[in-house]
């Protein structure tokens, strides 16, 4: 599902740069959007609206890109933000979650002491292309026991299939689709 189906003004400032990071993908990029105070703060705030009313306890912010909409979200709602990162970024003990890309394969960690059990979050990230980045968060939650109310993404790449791959029991609501 997507929150709207209607283009917002602030779409405008997304780019696509082709053969980023190789030959073949067209990286959707949203630096010039996260420039623009004014169209930034009106993407946080679509991103934000559907889920004021959640309940929430954190969002967690998938490296990197979901690092800056995770925040600003969780700044906005008035909950606490946990970061997503990639190996070897965080000290302490951390859970750690391998997935595939469409063009290669990574993995992500997270504090293993990040939240308490039954913690209501949303889980953050700026671009759904097939979905691997995604589905390794939600594992990597799963793992904490917290319950995750649902994901959001900025935008999705409809024809890369990561909504197909997505699990039904959890809304994921996307601004953008293309």
């Amino acid at each position: 599902m997507t929150e709207s189906s209607a283009t917002p003004a602030w779409a405008g400032r997304l780019r696509d740069i082709a053969d980023f990071p190789k030959p073949g993908i067209l990286f959707k990029d949203i630096m010039p959007l996260l420039a623009d105070g004014p169209d930034f703060a009106a993407a946080i705030d679509a991103m934000v609206a559907p889920w004021r009313d959640a309940d929430l306890q954190a969002v967690m912010g998938i490296e990197s890109r979901g690092f800056i909409l995770g925040a600003a979200m969780a700044r906005v709602l008035g909950v606490g933000f946990v970061p997503v990162r990639k190996p070897g970024k965080l000290p302490g003990k951390v859970l750690r979650q391998d997935y595939t890309l469409e063009y290669r394969t990574d993995s992500i960690e997270v504090h293993a002491d990040a939240l308490p059990a039954g913690a209501r979050v949303l889980v953050i990230d700026d671009v759904l292309a097939t979905g691997g980045t995604l589905l390794a968060a939600l594992s990597l939650a799963r793992q904490l026991q917290v319950e995750v109310v649902g994901a959001a993404v900025l935008v999705e790449l409809a024809g890369l299939g990561g909504r197909a791959r997505w699990t039904s029991d959890v809304p994921l609501l996307a601004n953008l689709v293309y």
